[in-house]
């Protein structure tokens, strides 16, 4: 552990830049069924409840997309969120409803790609049966009942 960290007290985040940081925090609040924490012009926040960990959302004027799958010139993926849900065809849907596109390019079948308004891919699967008994769920994309 770093010295100067205090678990579990100290957050852990993930940043992403976007040109819109609350309407990029407001799309992951649903896709996650995470509450936004900070929500201004130039830096936003969702977490979980009860939860040491935070997904934040960066104004980036410049912000360029990544590319996906990625191309030789263009900006590259620097790094994605992979989202276990329990139905990927309504969680699709779901997200597709928010805002969010498939990606033409899908390298495996059983995970969808997807790309969030910001331009960011983002992965959707489906977790083993006996993963899915052990990971609580966020809530927000749909369950199989």
């Amino acid at each position: 552990m770093l010295p100067g960290r205090r678990p579990p007290h100290d957050y852990l985040g993930t940043v992403l830049g976007t040109p819109d940081p609350r309407g990029l925090a407001r799309f992951y609040a649903e896709v996650l069924g995470w509450r936004i924490h900070s929500d201004d012009e130039d830096w936003a926040t969702i977490a979980p409840e009860r939860a040491h960990v935070y997904l934040g959302f960066q104004l980036e004027t410049e912000h360029r997309s990544p590319a996906w799958p990625a191309l030789e010139g263009d900006q590259q993926m620097q790094m994605h969120l992979d989202i276990e849900v329990s139905d990927l065809e309504a969680a699709v849907a779901a997200a597709l409803r928010l805002g969010g596109r498939l990606s033409e390019h899908q390298p495996q079948e059983e995970v969808r790609v997807l790309i969030d308004p910001a331009g960011h891919p983002f992965c959707l699967y489906v977790g083993a049966p006996e993963e899915a008994s052990q990971t609580p769920s966020t809530g927000a994309l749909p369950t199989v009942e």
